[in-house]
């Protein structure tokens, strides 16, 4: 059996998804990694090293190597990504020539975090690397026509930061970006705990809760789901039902945020583009896009129709894949500055 070895990645910041050509999407693991800080030495990756979290000794560290997309540790982002690529090829990729991997970067980004990105990348075991825009690689993926003459609004809500982006004759027109996105509203879910309850929460049962009760809009039925912590007080485990308007209270000044960026790039997009977006809809992409009502709170705000793609959380890494399956075609939406070698 012959094997590809062009590799497509979304490099989150919560979640890193791989996928291989001819094979799709192998790989959807958490952007973790857990640190002996004695010794140095890396205990395990993704989600190994996710079920590390708060429940290790003081001198073992789950580190989250990207901080709203983009590189806070080299070394440790190389670590993972050659994890990930030998996870996606094992043994019967060597001694075959190196991957070409595609890998979605935030809008926006510098030239030395770009340069960051394409040299752990290189470094992990990577031949060829080459960066596309989230944006526009969800655009992609979701099959919208971004190379038309004609304005495709999206809007990638992630674990780090939420990008929207105005798209047209395979470019992004305008794009704005913030660093309020999933993980901001879990923090948010952990302070109210403290402030109105009196009780400390782990973000991974803020997340738990927001998945399960959360939403942007008030609900026709009402949703309850137990807050399990520790009393700040006595120190000893409390729980009590919240309630989804609970959940909404403590997340609303990061939605609001969230909205008003929408409607700002809303402002800033050309009269021309925005009768086309006005005509087609904002299409919303990445994690945080399954916030129960968020489509509608966006709609009611914009007076633009809002649309969720099947399976949001993929969109990425799958328009990667689509660039890696017709690179000839769509070389031009990557924005390396090396020369992309023919196929081979």
């Amino acid at each position: 059996m012959i094997w590809s070895r062009d590799m497509g990645v979304d490099l989150g910041t919560v979640n890193t998804l791989v996928y291989v050509k001819g094979r799709g999407i192998i790989i959807h693991e958490p952007s973790v990694v857990a640190v002996n800080k004695k010794t140095g030495q890396i205990l395990a990756i993704g989600e190994e090293a996710r079920k590390m979290v708060g429940k290790t000794p003081a001198h073992i560290v789950a580190i989250r190597p990207l901080v709203a997309g983009v590189i806070s540790d080299f070394e440790i982002t190389e670590q993972m990504l050659r994890y990930f690529i030998d996870k996606a090829f094992g043994k019967r990729f060597f001694p075959w020539p190196q991957p070409r991997l595609v890998v979605g970067v935030p809008c926006g980004v510098t030239e030395v975090e770009k340069k960051a990105v394409e040299d752990a990348a290189r470094n992990a075991g990577a031949g060829e690397a080459y960066l596309i825009e989230e944006p526009l690689a969800a655009a992609i993926g979701i099959r919208l026509p971004i190379q038309e003459a004609g304005g495709n609004m999206i809007v990638d809500i992630g674990g780090g930061t939420t990008e929207v982006a105005v798209i047209s004759l395979g470019g992004i027109v305008n794009s704005r970006s913030i660093r309020i996105a999933g993980e901001r509203l879990n923090q948010d879910i952990v302070r109210y705990a403290e402030e109105e309850f009196k009780l400390v929460l782990g973000e991974r049962t803020a997340e738990e809760i927001k998945i399960k009760i959360g939403s942007a809009m008030p609900l026709r039925e009402e949703l309850q789901y137990p807050m399990r912590g520790r009393d700040i007080i006595t120190g000893l485990p409390k729980e009590i039902m919240v309630t989804d308007e609970d959940v909404r209270e403590a997340m609303k000044n990061s939605i609001r945020a969230i909205v008003s960026e929408i409607k700002n790039a809303v402002e800033d997009t050309p009269p021309e583009l925005l009768a086309d977006v006005m005509k087609r809809g904002i299409y919303l992409v990445g994690g945080g896009s399954l916030l129960r009502k968020l489509d509608e709170l966006i709609q009611k705000e914009t007076r633009i129709s809002v649309k969720t793609p099947e399976d949001p959380m993929t969109a990425v890494v799958r328009g990667c894949g689509i660039v890696l399956e017709n690179l000839p075609k769509l070389r031009e939406v990557l924005i390396s500055t090396e020369e992309l070698e023919p196929p081979k």
